[in-house]
């Protein structure tokens, strides 16, 4: 049985909480690992804003000094973003990094076990993890989490470095259902299409909320992966993004990068050599799923979506 004394939610996502208002969970990986200071506590701060000013509470989700936290004050967010020796922290990870007293900045996987225990229903993210490249069958602890865990989550599909078919076809089998945002394709992170059908369309947040709440009515357990592409703007080209990738995959592969440090190496690899596209792409989408995040947050604690 979940211990809830070694969770603790902030004063303003509790509150918002217990009077049935909108809430958004944002993970911390992005903060301590995903982008270069300080472009990383800047956003942190911006994606936090946007959830405010669109009408939500956000709460970002962290592991302070061995204590799982549902929403970080602006101390916490620096401590993440400029500390050392912050731990990236999934659903395995948990143990050792409460048990330890800990920083950790949470996964995908470990912010949806963490968010879902304070009871959570929206979360917004940048892409989630998939099935990786290579002849070793090696899938993210993302995946089995969002089989388990009835929570919607608002992401640019999965990020465009591992096997996208692969990915696609592993959450058909467990039963998660993918909704195309304003589109019938899976994203692919930087690029606004993966040439992959996404299983239903919804064009508005209240759209997705009926189906979270029929989802909910079925007692289905899967997750509600909502897939918003990269804003048109600030998408990198799919041919260019072929050729960084296969450059980055090179680079890996003569300094034997792999496992759970090859996906941080593609990105910056490619961020590098794309002369800060796809930083860029990272940045836009990471913002206007904050935002699509808030407006089905909103939907779910106003009541809109229930009507059939």
């Amino acid at each position: 049985m979940f211990d809830r004394s070694l969770l603790k939610i902030s004063e303003e996502v509790e509150a918002a909480l217990h009077e049935g208002r909108a809430v958004v969970a944002l993970e911390s990986t992005v903060i301590a690992h995903g982008l270069p200071r300080p472009l990383n506590l800047e956003t942190a701060r911006r994606l936090e804003k946007i959830v405010r000013e669109r009408g939500a509470v956000p709460a970002t989700v962290a592991v302070i000094g061995g204590v799982l936290c549902v929403g970080l004050d602006d101390s916490q967010l620096e401590r993440l973003a400029y500390g050392e020796g912050v731990r990236k922290v999934s659903r395995r990870d948990l143990a050792v990094a409460v048990a330890r007293r800990l920083d950790g900045a949470t996964t995908v996987a470990g912010t949806l076990w963490i968010a879902g225990r304070a009871g959570l229903k929206v979360f917004a993210t940048g892409g989630i993890g998939g099935v990786h490249r290579g002849a070793l069958p090696d899938v993210s602890a993302d995946l089995p989490e969002l089989a388990r865990t009835p929570m919607t989550v608002v992401c640019s599909g999965a990020k465009s470095v591992l096997d996208l078919p692969a990915t696609r076809e592993w959450l058909e089998t467990h039963g998660v259902c993918l909704v195309g945002y304003g589109c019938e394709e899976m994203p692919a992170f930087y690029t606004r299409r993966a040439g992959l059908p996404v299983d239903a369309r919804a064009d508005s947040g209240r759209e997705v909320a009926q189906l979270a709440r029929t989802r909910d009515a079925l007692g289905l357990e899967a997750a509600l992966v909502v897939c918003v592409p990269v804003p048109p703007e600030s998408e990198v080209d799919a041919r260019v993004m072929e050729g960084l990738l296969s450059e980055a995959l090179s680079e890996a592969g003569r300094r034997g990068v792999g496992g759970r440090e090859l996906t941080p190496f593609l990105l910056a690899h490619m961020g590098r050599a794309s002369g800060g596209a796809t930083l860029k792409a990272n940045v836009a989408l990471l913002e206007e799923n904050a935002h699509v995040a808030s407006e089905i947050a909103v939907a779910l604690s106003s009541g809109a979506g229930a009507e059939k």
